[in-house]
């Protein structure tokens, strides 16, 4: 997890430092409180936060709630993308999970952080005070993405109703199974990728969609893409890598070519990388002992693979 901490007061300031050396982030501080590991702001509040809401798993504000809120409006996206943001009290004895409290992860933060300074976490979310497990909670901590996130808000209404609810967790593209239905899919799939030099890269996010819906699989199932080590700085495949938030793994053709199995042999693919086949290699390689679920399929220039990684 990567955390900043941020403290207006020399105590406060002290608490900071200690929080983020638990969890091996960075204190900030004004210039006058910064010193002895607590790092200065160098900018203004509102640079500073809108700098960490881009490159933070969390940011802890010690300090008062309203300075939190104020830092942190101008900068909200939305509990899909914002980090979790805790406010403790420079003493520590509160410590509020203010946003992203189950995607974000910041109720469990407020616990954990609570712990540290000896103080007691201070969840308000419904589900978490009514002792039921909120379904975006559940999804994060089961390594699985929300696809509809309107429906979780409906699902936890119903669940704090005491109603039955529909949950789909699959990676499969499948008819509706209830009336409402929150799909949670499970980041299970390794795809492996084959390109020509300098392919565009909405060519190749479109033909990605294609291979995954004729392939019956949800693409926010997609764990990694992968592809031999010469297509390590091809801008397309590094963009759709990034636009699902997945690592780009790449092997070299050595790698490759030792994986045992039955692939769609390319001469032309050896000639020009080293490796008879590139998307099927790939994609097995990166599912780390997994196994096949579609071989090679072929578009302009592009070819896809799938593998699934094993269950452990």
């Amino acid at each position: 997890m990567k955390l900043h901490a941020a403290a207006f007061s020399e105590r406060g300031a002290m608490l900071a430092l200690k929080i983020a050396l638990a969890f091996g982030g960075s204190a900030w501080a004004p210039e006058r409180y910064a010193g002895n590991g607590v790092l200065p702001f160098g900018a203004s509040l509102d640079e500073w936060t809108g700098s960490r809401f881009e490159d933070s798993d969390a940011v802890v504000f010690v300090s008062s709630c309203g300075i939190a809120v104020r830092a942190a409006a101008p900068h909200l996206k939305g509990k899909c993308e914002d980090p979790a943001v805790v406010v403790t009290d420079e003493l520590g004895k509160n410590v509020i999970s203010l946003l992203s409290g189950h995607i974000g992860g910041a109720n469990d933060l407020a616990v954990r952080v609570a712990e540290i300074t000896g103080g007691r976490p201070v969840i308000t979310t419904a589900t978490d005070v009514n002792g039921i497990t909120p379904p975006d909670s559940w999804a994060v901590k089961n390594g699985c993405v929300i696809e509809n996130l309107p429906a979780a808000k409906q699902v936890a209404a119903e669940l704090l109703s005491g109603h039955s609810v529909g949950v789909a967790v699959t990676d499969e593209l499948i008819k509706t199974p209830y009336p409402v239905t929150l799909w949670l899919r499970p980041k299970d799939l390794t795809v492996g990728v084959g390109c020509r030099r300098g392919v565009d890269p909405d060519m190749l996010s479109a033909c990605f969609l294609d291979f995954m819906k004729d392939s019956g699989y949800s693409p926010l199932s997609a764990a990694a893409f992968a592809s031999v080590d010469k297509k390590k700085d091809e801008p397309a495949i590094i963009k759709l890598a990034e636009s699902y938030k997945v690592p780009f793994e790449t092997f070299s053709a050595e790698e490759l070519m030792a994986l045992p199995g039955n692939f769609t042999v390319s001469p032309a693919a050896a000639a020009a990388v080293g490796t008879d086949n590139v998307c099927e290699r790939a994609a097995l390689a990166a599912s780390r002992g997994g196994y096949m679920v579609r071989l090679k399929t072929r578009y302009s220039g592009i070819t896809f693979a799938l593998a699934r990684k094993r269950s452990i």
